[in-house]
Formats: structure tokens, C-alpha cells, sequence
């Protein structure tokens, strides 16, 4: 077996090859082009002694990207590393060059190849389903920075318009931001001119909302000066056109979460599960994807997802404290899937209550009861079966009568 160590960059990648007995065999680097990544693939094949590929193990710090997929689409086998396991491999004098690390890299593949997982590839479906709701994660970020910044933008001019809509972030407030971007604007429009605008956004109850929202905005108001007034419509009118089509794009990307979502087998798995929505849903199922063979055990989903504890100890101190080596987005859609069924399953509610009073912060009781849903969401994943909550109060009491 001979171990390529790849430490890649954003324009070029350094490559060292060494063989079983640790012996350099050979490097080289690439420029990040297609020439150059063409030339990467013929190098690793070229070293390899035997006829198989097979017998050349590509370490790397990363699992995706297009030298990764130019890899895999060459047969080779590749092996995420941590790049936490490589710093610890510095000799004292801290010495880092890129060639350094891809050395260090094949030499983590030699001693420890039996305790890495190969990289294997996700459907085309469970691939776009898993990009489609982490870029839509990226947008619903940029969101909540422009509505926070909104916020912001009318308490110091136009506090009253946080009062008249239950969300910022929805098309009919934000029609009514650009229809009126002040409050002397607000206080000039008619019913009949409300009572259009709510309409025209399918409001349920236009007039008497109208004429609810006149009456209010004709009650005393905290007012800013003019110039205050001015100059933060101006900056709430510039907010609120970029606010206005990223709700339009979030939209289309539900829906075509949405669409491959229900065109994949597993849904019905995953749309089972209490609260998970529209949202939470997909990014379970592209949390887990479709390989059945993936996981060892219930265990290596949970440290890949962060919801097992690390344990520590040094002397007489002991403690456990969170996984921090782990994939973050699928950490934060179990943590907020664990949260979201303490409002429908009696269980998981009373469950998170226990551990509150065992003295846990609620973010430990969360990660808890996220630890817990994994098991049981590894099991109906790997028999094919939908959540049934008598199923699992059925198998939670068989266990609590065979511990006792």
C-alpha cells in the first residue's frame, strides 16, 4: 500500500507519495487548473506499482470541492482527514510549508488508514439536496442579518412600524415599508388606500385591519427629528429592496428542496418524524443520505453530527465536554429538530425537562435529546420504517425492563 498526501489550495496542490516502509517515493505540484488536475490524476496512477488504484490511499483535508471530484471520478480512494490530526504531527520547531503538510498527511495514512473512512460518494439526488439546502441555509443567514439590520434601521426613526405586522420579513410588510417609509407618510394615507395595499397581498381581512392600522398610527408616536427621518428611510428603503427578492429566492429554493425531497425514496422516513416540516425534513434525510453502509453504528452518526460528548481527563479532573470535530450543519438541523419535537412527543418534552433539572443548560439538554433522536432515526433509516411513536414507547420500556 502507498499513501499520497494532497494539501491543496486554492491555485495550486502539493502532492508527496510514500510507501509502506515510509520511504518518500515521490512529489510533485499542480497548478489548480484542468491541465493541472489532469496532470494530478495521471501522477497518483502512474505511481502506483500494482495495476489497481486500490493500492494508492489519498489523504486530504477536505471532502469536496473539484479536485476532490476529479479524484473519484478517477477511481482513486480518498480520505478525509482532520486537519487537527496533521497540526498534532508538527515537530517542535513548528515548521509549516505546503509540501510539509502533504508529507504529513501520507505519513497519517500510513499509521492511522484503519481508524479513517473512505470517501464515498452521495447520489446525484441526495448531492443536490444536500448543496441545494446549505446554500439555501447561506441565504436564510443573509436574511436574518438583513432583518436584524432592519430592526434596527426603525426603532431609531419608525418604531411603531415593528408593532403593525407580526413578521419584518414577509412581502406585505415590506410592501407597506416601500408604500410608506415614514410615519407622516403612514399618517397620510386613507382606508381605502390600506384596505388596497392588504388586498393586493391577500390579507383575510382587509378593511378592518385598515382601519385598525390608521387608528394606530394616529395615536401618539415616538417621532425622530427630520433629518434622522430622512436619511434612515433612505437606508430602510435600501435594506428592504434587498430583503424583498432574497424572500423570493429563499421561496424557489423551497420548492425545489421540496420537489427532490419527495422524489426521493426515504422521504416518507424522514416527513414522519414530529415537527420536521418542510425544512427540517430534507436536511435530515441529506444529513444521513442513502447508503446503508455508511454508518458502523447509531455511534458514528452521532460523533459525525456532534451530539455525542467527548470525555476529558487529565489527572483528577474529569469532564465531558461538546464535539467540536464534527459536520456543523448537520449538528444544527438535529439540535433544532430535537427542540422542535419537545412540542409534540410527551416524551422528548419530559425527557428535555429532566435533564434540565439535573442541572444541564438548555443547549446541553437540546444536544441530549438530539443524541437520543439519532439513534432511533438510525434505526427506522436502516429498516426502512416511518416514525411511530408507539413503536418506539414500546421499545423504550421492553429496554427500561431488561436494565432493571
Amino acid at each position: 500500500m502507498w499513501y499520497a498526501g494532497i494539501d491543496w489550495a486554492d491555485d495550486h496542490h502539493d502532492i508527496v507519495v510514500i510507501d509502506e516502509q515510509g520511504q518518500r517515493v515521490a512529489s510533485c505540484r499542480v497548478p489548480h487548473t484542468p491541465e493541472g488536475l489532469a496532470q494530478l490524476v495521471t501522477f497518483l496512477q502512474g505511481t502506483v506499482a500494482a495495476p489497481t488504484p486500490q493500492e494508492l490511499a489519498c489523504l486530504i483535508e477536505t471532502t469536496h470541492g473539484l479536485l476532490i471530484t476529479a479524484l473519484l471520478d478517477a477511481g482513486l480512494a480518498v480520505y478525509p482527514v482532520n486537519p487537527k490530526t496533521v497540526d498534532r504531527r508538527r515537530k517542535p520547531s513548528g515548521a509549516k510549508t505546503d509540501a510539509i503538510d502533504a508529507y504529513l498527511l501520507a505519513k497519517t495514512g500510513r499509521s492511522d488508514l484503519a481508524d479513517l473512512q473512505r470517501l464515498t460518494p452521495d447520489s446525484p439526488l441526495v448531492h443536490e439536496l444536500k448543496a441545494l439546502t446549505r446554500d439555501q441555509d447561506g441565504l436564510i443567514q443573509s436574511q436574518t442579518r438583513l432583518v436584524n439590520q432592519l430592526t434596527a434601521c426603525l426603532k431609531a426613526y419608525y418604531p411603531v412600524a415593528l408593532d403593525l405586522f407580526t413578521k419584518l420579513q414577509q412581502p406585505l410588510t415590506l410592501a407597506f415599508l416601500q408604500a410608506y417609509p415614514t410615519l407622516e407618510a403612514t399618517r397620510c394615507a386613507s382606508v381605502d388606500q390600506l384596505t388596497q395595499l392588504l388586498r393586493q397581498h391577500h390579507h383575510p381581512t382587509p378593511l378592518p385591519t385598515a382601519e385598525a392600522l390608521r387608528e394606530q398610527l394616529h395615536r401618539p408616536q415616538l417621532q425622530a427629528d427630520d433629518i434622522t427621518s430622512r436619511t434612515k428611510a433612505r437606508l430602510m428603503l435600501a435594506l428592504v429592496s434587498q430583503l424583498a427578492p432574497l424572500l423570493a429566492q429563499i421561496k424557489q429554493y423551497d420548492a425545489e428542496i421540496t420537489h427532490l425531497f419527495l422524489s426521493h425514496p426515504d422521504s416518507p422516513i424522514f416527513a414522519s418524524l414530529p415537527r420536521a416540516g418542510k425544512r427540517l425534513a430534507p436536511r435530515l434525510l441529506a444529513g444521513w443520505g442513502d447508503d446503508r453502509e455508511r454508518y458502523a453504528s447509531a455511534a458514528s452518526v452521532q460523533a459525525l453530527a456532534g451530539t455525542s460528548p467527548v470525555a476529558y481527563q487529565s489527572g483528577k479532573y474529569v469532564k465531558a465536554h461538546r464535539r467540536y470535530a464534527c459536520i456543523k450543519p448537520f449538528r444544527n438541523v438535529l439540535f433544532q429538530f430535537a427542540w422542535q419535537s419537545t412540542f409534540r412527543e410527551s416524551w422528548a418534552q419530559a425527557y428535555y425537562h429532566r435533564k434540565r433539572q439535573e442541572g444541564k443548560s438548555h443547549s446541553m439538554a437540546v444536544r441530549a435529546l438530539a443524541n437520543g433522536w439519532v439513534r432511533i432515526i438510525q434505526a427506522m433509516w436502516l429498516n426502512h420504517r416511518p416514525y411511530v411513536v408507539e413503536t418506539f414507547l414500546t421499545a423504550q420500556h421492553a429496554h427500561a425492563g431488561q436494565a432493571a
